[in-house]
């Protein structure tokens, strides 16, 4: 369990870290099956800064959670915690994300 925990936040760090303007194309998922007229008038750079900081948050945050209900449950009880850590704030990422879209007029 605690070599999938580090695993996961090391891939976490990762995303958030490797993910640049430079190869957003290929890694977005959404942002990659864009148009180019789409693309450019998408918001990449401040989207990036969000990206960047929730892959961070969570992996601090879901830590923290996981050390904690490891600590305090058993070892199936903190696995269950971690894995509704990470899952819950998705749909936070996909709300916010869509603001960084330009609205069409």
């Amino acid at each position: 369990m605690l070599i999938g925990f580090i695993i996961t936040n090391i891939c976490f760090l990762g995303v958030a870290f490797v993910t640049n303007e430079d190869n957003a194309e290929q890694l977005l998922s959404g942002y990659n099956t864009m148009s180019k007229k789409e693309q450019e008038s998408f918001d990449l750079k401040n989207y990036l800064i969000f990206f960047k900081k929730f892959f961070i948050n969570l992996a601090i945050y879901s830590s923290l959670i996981f050390i904690t209900s490891y600590l305090v449950f058993e070892e199936s009880t903190a696995s269950m915690i971690y894995f509704f850590s990470i899952l819950i704030p998705f749909p936070y990422m996909i709300y916010k994300g869509n603001k960084f879209k330009v609205k069409k007029q």
